[in-house]
């Protein structure tokens, strides 16, 4: 679905108003005090709006009213504070579109007077994003299907330099993918259906694609991978290898591999899920469309070197030849790891996956996995989790979380909690049995296969949130994909790692 952007120098009058049908008006907070010497902006019917401003009598919720003119205009309203954060404005821009979706008109128009150009960009981004995620459309198997969204067209009214939208735009685009992925129903999207459609993608594209399947890992010794999908009666898993290439820049560098957990249902093999912990496990793939959604952006935005993404397809299953505690496996670096519970399965396979990721000696190394309740009780579904062997990309993981507004928190990943993983029998535990701190265990587990790559590993638990995230309307979240971005584009990750 295209969504056309159309900016406007002038403001909207009040002739243009009567014929808008949705409006979305953002304003500073200052200007709606009672008493503030700040001056409400010009804009069209200013009187009502104060009236039914101040008979709400709640300034900091959001108006929503219809307008006395023949289109009866349909306004939602907020004021801004100055200091607001990223990831408040982006849950205002979600909340103020929520009304006018539900009438699914094909227009909506955008105003924010009385800010500077510099302070109105990012509020009309914000908003923006939010209709592009809203109108997306998430797999559904209703037997009446909803109706598909109308929005064709979002104009935006007073816009004196105008705005590049492309990020927004490709961030959406990835957001929207890895969204979709993850709601589909695990009959749906098997490892095997799930190639396909990322072999399709890659057509559409230009990716190169290679596929890493069971015989190719046996040939590799990638006995972590092996080890979770012999409980499979489908030889379907194996690992996705897809390049992004410019056709300008630095072509034979690698500077940045992109690594995700694809697990298409987690049943947690022989140490079997109860039902209301297994219900949802479809969405234990999402850290891979994370991936994946992340590579889209990144390949639309048309970045001057060479990404990789490895996406680790599996599903962990139970049967006579499921993996089982107490086995001993190799993976592909010659680490024998003893399997000490067998719904720690997405360090096995990233493990190996990993280990190629970095082979390939990348600049950077991310990684995205819905990995660990330990991290989603520590953080809620607010916060994702960032663990990394550089410390010197800390403060730009907790700045890109804040101006992304995905945030990201940074947990310690401290040699001596290497103790808890040690093995009478191996060169180390997949986990330990108590689950203390096993977010931070799980970090050092996968450091191992990493080498001395730089690497950034997310903990998605911001992954599903009740209700929605920020500007995300749904449930599943897809969080990672802006975050990646602002971490890459303006925090410039690849060059503090570079300089260091």
């Amino acid at each position: 679905m295209k969504i056309e952007l159309k900016q406007q120098k002038s403001a909207l009058s009040q002739a243009a108003l009567n014929t808008i049908s949705h409006l979305i008006i953002l304003l500073p907070q200052g200007c709606l005090k009672t008493g503030s010497k700040q001056a409400w902006p010009k804009l069209p019917y200013e009187t009502v709006l104060k009236q039914r401003l101040k008979r709400s009598g709640e300034l900091d919720a959001i108006l929503t009213t219809d307008l006395p003119n023949k289109a009866s205009t349909h306004v939602t309203l907020v004021g801004i504070k100055e200091e607001s954060s990223r990831f408040e404005q982006l849950t205002l821009a979600r909340q103020l579109a929520a009304p006018h979706l539900t009438h699914n008109p094909a227009t909506i128009s955008v105003i924010a007077p009385g800010f500077t150009d510099e302070a109105a960009a990012p509020l009309f981004k914000g908003v923006v994003a939010a209709l592009l995620a809203a109108s997306s459309e998430m797999p559904s198997f209703k037997s009446k299907a909803a109706k598909p969204s109308k929005l064709r067209t979002i104009q935006l009214h007073g816009v004196a330099k105008r705005i590049d939208f492309s990020r927004t735009i490709a961030e959406a685009n990835g957001n929207n993918l890895a969204r979709q992925l993850t709601t589909l129903p695990p009959n749906e999207l098997t490892p095997a259906s799930y190639r396909r459609r990322i072999t399709k993608l890659s057509r559409e594209n230009g990716w190169k694609l290679a596929f890493l399947d069971q015989a190719a890992l046996k040939r590799k010794k990638a006995g972590a991978f092996l080890a979770v999908c012999q409980g499979s009666s489908e030889r379907d898993a194996g690992i996705v290898h897809l390049r992004y290439t410019p056709k300008r820049g630095r072509r034979q560098q690698t500077p940045l591999a992109l690594v995700g957990k694809g697990i298409c249902f987690d049943t947690g093999g022989t140490n079997l899920k109860p039902a209301q912990h297994m219900h949802g496990m479809h969405e234990d793939m999402q850290g891979s469309a994370v991936a994946l959604g992340t590579f889209l952006t990144l390949s639309q935005l048309k970045v001057p070197y060479v990404v990789d993404c490895w996406l680790a397809l599996a599903q962990n299953h139970i049967g006579p030849n499921a993996y089982k505690q107490n086995d001993v496996v190799t993976a592909s670096n010659g680490v024998t790891i003893e399997v000490m519970h067998t719904d720690a399965e997405g360090r096995m396979v990233l493990a190996d996956t990993l280990v190629q990721a970095a082979r390939c000696k990348p600049a950077l190394i991310i990684d995205y996995a819905t990995l660990t309740g330990a991290c989603h009780y520590s953080l809620s579904a607010r916060y994702s989790g960032g663990f990394t062997n550089r410390d010197v990309l800390i403060d730009a993981v907790i700045s890109a979380g804040r101006k992304s507004g995905e945030r990201v928190w940074p947990f310690p990943i401290d040699k001596d909690f290497d103790d808890e993983l040690k093995s009478d029998i191996a060169d180390v535990k997949q986990c330990t049995l108590g689950g203390e701190a096993d977010h931070i265990l799980a970090s050092r587990f996968l450091q191992r296969f990493v080498a001395d790559t730089p690497w950034l590993h997310l903990d998605l638990s911001s992954a599903n949130s009740k209700g929605g995230l920020a500007h995300i309307p749904t449930d599943i979240t897809g969080f990672g994909v802006s975050f990646t971005t602002q971490l890459l584009f303006d925090n410039n990750a690849l060059s503090i790692i570079k300089d260091r």
